[in-house]
């Protein structure tokens, strides 16, 4: 389970990312509930707060991507960490003196989702240098438990730390933990990454990767699947505080403690998958049973009449969503040519993250038109239904082609799985 540990240069990583993201976490609820607060407990003003985080995404991610196949994946992120702590000092002072407004908080959150856009691919590309492909199954689960770890304890921490000392110092907090990440950035040895080899600058880069994607149906389905899921399935986390404050009636505890379930779920969710991944690489039968039922659990979810049983029931739903998220992660990462991942993950990251400023407003306006409970059940429905449209393609074509290694290396095969 954790195999890729062994590795130095991922153990320093993973040791930093343990700190960074619960404060990340501890700032995203504290940023949620601040906009919530803000704005009058306006659901519309929450989904205009996610819109501007994740616009960014839409005109950077693919440009992220090009850059990250260019230049040394591990310099670049410590410059994106370290612009990423200046935005939480700004916005932890503006709080903590009492200036802050809300289009100061909508600012800060496009700024955010600018240094978002940029990392994302990045990282996530970064992740096979350090440990190497045989060993990308079981980096990815492993990151997403350090995520969903911090997913339980950030929400904890800082659903009843805003009660206490307010939100200000959250974002305080986080802008510290960034340090952790630069700091293991810095202690790596660089002459063990396994980089993939060197792209020079030229014209057309951006297209080719583009082209490299279209030519493989293998990855236009998981891409495909990954848009409809996340557009509008995986905006139940925007949900979370409107239907804590709206339909249950809590306050800021009470939706930290709705997060931290979500995360319970998660948290199992990553650790089976880096079991699965000491055993051989992920299946597309797995990406769509999980779509599925992520889709399933969330319109059940969306009926639960009280406030333990609804958040009872987001656990299976956090499993469903990570294993989905895994699963679709490393069939991208396992599936591309080391030359394109940069590029190839900047797409990944823009069909995964690039919905949200239209998922984003969405949920809101139905929160406030059909009431707290409807973006679960629609979203859920419009998951589970794409999960099955695209198992019904996948059939009739019998099946999709995937790549893979020969034993002991050599050229590549490919090998047909039927789902």
């Amino acid at each position: 389970m954790f195999a890729s540990l062994r590795v130095r240069n991922y153990r320093l990583f993973f040791s930093g990312q343990v700190i960074s993201n619960i404060g990340t976490w501890m700032q995203r609820i504290a940023q949620d509930w601040l906009v919530f607060t803000l704005s009058g407990n306006n659901p519309l003003a929450l989904g205009v707060a996610v819109a501007l985080q994740f616009t960014p995404t839409l005109f950077l991610s693919l440009w992220a991507g090009v850059l990250a196949d260019r230049v040394d994946k591990r310099r670049l992120l410590m410059l994106i960490q370290a612009l990423s702590c200046v935005q939480a000092v700004v916005l932890g002072v503006l709080d903590i003196t009492g200036a802050v407004e809300l289009w100061q908080v909508y600012l800060l959150c496009f700024t955010l989702g600018v240094t978002g856009a940029m990392e994302v691919p990045t990282r996530q590309s970064f992740v096979a240098e350090m440990v190497g492909r045989d060993q990308i199954t079981n980096a990815v689960a492993l990151n997403s438990s350090i995520f969903n770890m911090a997913r339980i304890v950030g929400p904890a921490i800082a659903g009843f730390a805003i009660t206490w000392v307010g939100t200000g110092w959250l974002f305080i907090a986080n802008a510290l933990s960034t340090g952790a990440v630069i700091t293991g950035l810095a202690l790596m040895n660089p002459d063990k990454l396994i980089r993939g080899p060197v792209v020079a600058r030229q014209k057309g880069q951006l297209v080719e990767g583009l082209r490299y994607v279209r030519r493989r149906p293998d990855l236009v389905t998981v891409m495909v699947l990954v848009f409809f899921v996340s557009t509008f399935g995986i905006t139940y986390f925007t949900s979370l505080p409107i239907v804590a404050a709206n339909v249950f009636h809590t306050q800021a505890d009470g939706y930290g403690l709705l997060s931290t379930l979500v995360a319970v779920g998660t948290f199992a969710g990553a650790l089976m998958s880096a079991r699965r991944g000491t055993r051989g690489g992920p299946r597309v039968r797995l990406l769509l049973i999980s779509a599925f039922f992520l889709g399933a659990f969330e319109v059940v979810t969306a009926f639960m009449p009280t406030y333990l049983s609804f958040g009872l029931a987001l656990i299976p739903l956090g499993f469903a969503t990570i294993t989905f998220l895994n699963t679709a992660n490393t069939l991208v990462q396992t599936a591309v040519s080391p030359e394109m991942r940069g590029r190839v993950m900047g797409l990944y990251v823009l069909v995964l993250i690039g919905g949200n400023p239209v998922g984003g407003p969405m949920t809101g306006w139905m929160a406030d038109t059909f009431g707290g409970r409807s973006p679960f059940y629609l979203g859920g429905a419009i998951a589970a239904l794409a999960a099955i449209v695209c198992a019904i393609v996948l059939i009739r074509r019998g099946g999709v082609l995937f790549p893979k290694r020969r034993a002991g290396g050599g050229m590549r095969v490919l090998k047909r799985e039927r789902v």
